[in-house]
Protein backbone atom coordinates (compact mmCIF):
# COMPACT_ATOMS: atom_id res chain seq x y z
CA UNK A 1 0.00 0.00 0.00
CA UNK A 2 1.37 3.39 -1.02
CA UNK A 3 1.73 6.05 1.63
CA UNK A 4 2.98 8.65 -0.82
CA UNK A 5 1.22 11.97 -0.38
CA UNK A 6 -0.28 14.02 -3.17
CA UNK A 7 1.37 17.43 -3.33
CA UNK A 8 -0.55 20.31 -4.89
CA UNK A 9 1.18 23.45 -6.16
CA UNK A 10 -0.36 26.86 -6.84
CA UNK A 11 1.52 29.84 -8.26
CA UNK A 12 1.17 33.54 -8.96
CA UNK A 13 3.35 36.39 -10.10
CA UNK A 14 2.66 39.51 -8.05
CA UNK A 15 3.55 42.87 -9.59
CA UNK A 16 5.29 44.13 -6.46
CA UNK A 17 8.82 43.91 -5.06
CA UNK A 18 9.57 40.95 -2.80
CA UNK A 19 9.91 43.15 0.32
CA UNK A 20 6.29 44.34 -0.07
CA UNK A 21 5.06 40.83 -0.93
CA UNK A 22 6.78 39.43 2.17
CA UNK A 23 5.26 42.15 4.40
CA UNK A 24 1.73 41.70 3.04
CA UNK A 25 1.99 37.90 3.24
CA UNK A 26 3.11 37.85 6.88
CA UNK A 27 1.57 40.87 8.67
CA UNK A 28 -1.72 39.99 10.45
CA UNK A 29 -3.32 43.34 9.53
CA UNK A 30 -2.81 42.43 5.86
CA UNK A 31 -3.60 38.70 6.21
CA UNK A 32 -7.13 39.57 7.35
CA UNK A 33 -7.67 41.44 4.06
CA UNK A 34 -6.83 38.61 1.63
CA UNK A 35 -6.83 35.15 3.33
CA UNK A 36 -10.13 33.72 2.05
CA UNK A 37 -11.20 31.90 -1.11
CA UNK A 38 -14.43 33.72 -2.01
CA UNK A 39 -16.13 37.07 -1.39
CA UNK A 40 -18.72 35.50 0.94
CA UNK A 41 -15.92 34.52 3.37
CA UNK A 42 -13.56 36.63 5.45
CA UNK A 43 -10.70 36.33 7.93
CA UNK A 44 -11.65 38.40 10.99
CA UNK A 45 -8.49 37.58 12.99
CA UNK A 46 -4.93 36.47 12.34
CA UNK A 47 -1.79 36.04 14.42
CA UNK A 48 1.74 35.32 13.24
CA UNK A 49 5.00 34.54 15.07
CA UNK A 50 7.20 34.36 11.96
CA UNK A 51 10.23 32.28 13.01
CA UNK A 52 11.19 28.61 13.03
CA UNK A 53 9.18 27.10 15.89
CA UNK A 54 6.73 30.03 15.87
CA UNK A 55 3.02 29.53 15.28
CA UNK A 56 0.40 31.22 13.16
CA UNK A 57 -3.38 31.14 13.04
CA UNK A 58 -6.08 32.69 10.88
CA UNK A 59 -9.80 32.44 11.61
CA UNK A 60 -11.69 31.92 8.36
CA UNK A 61 -15.47 32.32 8.45
CA UNK A 62 -18.46 32.59 6.16
CA UNK A 63 -19.70 36.18 6.37
CA UNK A 64 -23.20 34.92 7.19
CA UNK A 65 -21.83 33.11 10.26
CA UNK A 66 -22.93 29.68 9.03
CA UNK A 67 -19.46 28.10 9.32
CA UNK A 68 -15.82 28.78 10.03
CA UNK A 69 -12.52 27.19 10.94
CA UNK A 70 -9.06 28.00 12.26
CA UNK A 71 -6.19 27.62 9.80
CA UNK A 72 -2.85 27.38 11.54
CA UNK A 73 0.39 25.60 12.16
CA UNK A 74 4.01 25.79 13.24
CA UNK A 75 6.86 27.19 11.15
CA UNK A 76 9.61 24.71 10.25
CA UNK A 77 11.83 27.21 8.40
CA UNK A 78 11.74 30.91 7.56
CA UNK A 79 14.19 32.66 5.23
CA UNK A 80 13.20 36.33 4.94
CA UNK A 81 11.98 37.36 1.47
CA UNK A 82 12.71 33.85 0.18
CA UNK A 83 11.11 30.80 1.81
CA UNK A 84 8.56 29.65 4.38
CA UNK A 85 7.99 26.05 5.39
CA UNK A 86 5.38 25.01 7.94
CA UNK A 87 3.42 22.09 9.32
CA UNK A 88 -0.35 22.40 9.63
CA UNK A 89 -2.25 21.20 12.68
CA UNK A 90 -3.11 17.94 10.85
CA UNK A 91 0.63 17.36 10.13
CA UNK A 92 0.49 18.25 6.43
CA UNK A 93 3.50 20.17 5.11
CA UNK A 94 3.45 23.45 3.19
CA UNK A 95 6.41 25.02 1.34
CA UNK A 96 6.31 28.53 -0.12
CA UNK A 97 9.00 30.19 -2.23
CA UNK A 98 9.20 33.88 -3.07
CA UNK A 99 11.40 34.61 -6.09
CA UNK A 100 12.23 38.26 -6.75
CA UNK A 101 12.32 39.41 -10.37
CA UNK A 102 12.85 43.15 -10.36
CA UNK A 103 9.54 44.76 -9.38
CA UNK A 104 7.70 41.41 -9.54
CA UNK A 105 7.68 38.41 -7.23
CA UNK A 106 6.87 34.84 -8.22
CA UNK A 107 5.18 32.84 -5.45
CA UNK A 108 5.03 29.05 -5.54
CA UNK A 109 3.06 27.34 -2.78
CA UNK A 110 3.14 23.53 -2.49
CA UNK A 111 1.12 21.61 0.09
CA UNK A 112 0.23 18.06 1.00
CA UNK A 113 -3.34 17.34 -0.07
CA UNK A 114 -5.84 16.33 2.59
CA UNK A 115 -8.08 13.31 2.06
CA UNK A 116 -11.54 14.80 2.75
CA UNK A 117 -11.91 16.85 -0.45
CA UNK A 118 -11.03 16.24 -4.11
CA UNK A 119 -7.57 17.41 -5.21
CA UNK A 120 -9.10 19.75 -7.80
CA UNK A 121 -11.24 21.43 -5.14
CA UNK A 122 -8.24 21.94 -2.86
CA UNK A 123 -6.16 23.35 -5.71
CA UNK A 124 -8.96 25.75 -6.71
CA UNK A 125 -9.41 26.95 -3.11
CA UNK A 126 -5.72 27.57 -2.44
CA UNK A 127 -5.32 29.22 -5.88
CA UNK A 128 -8.29 31.51 -5.14
CA UNK A 129 -6.66 32.61 -1.88
CA UNK A 130 -3.35 33.20 -3.66
CA UNK A 131 -5.17 35.21 -6.35
CA UNK A 132 -6.84 37.29 -3.59
CA UNK A 133 -3.37 37.94 -2.18
CA UNK A 134 -2.07 39.05 -5.58
CA UNK A 135 -5.03 41.38 -6.15
CA UNK A 136 -4.87 42.85 -2.64
CA UNK A 137 -1.10 43.42 -2.76
CA UNK A 138 -1.11 44.97 -6.23
CA UNK A 139 -4.07 47.22 -5.30
CA UNK A 140 -2.59 48.66 -2.10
Amino acid sequence: MSTEKTVITVTATVNAPVSKVWEYWNTPAHITKWAFASPDWHTPTASNDLRAGGSFSSRMEAKDGSMGFDFGGIYDAVEENNYIGYTLGDQRKVKITFIADGDSTHISESFDAEEQNPVEMQQMGWQAILDNFKNYTEGN
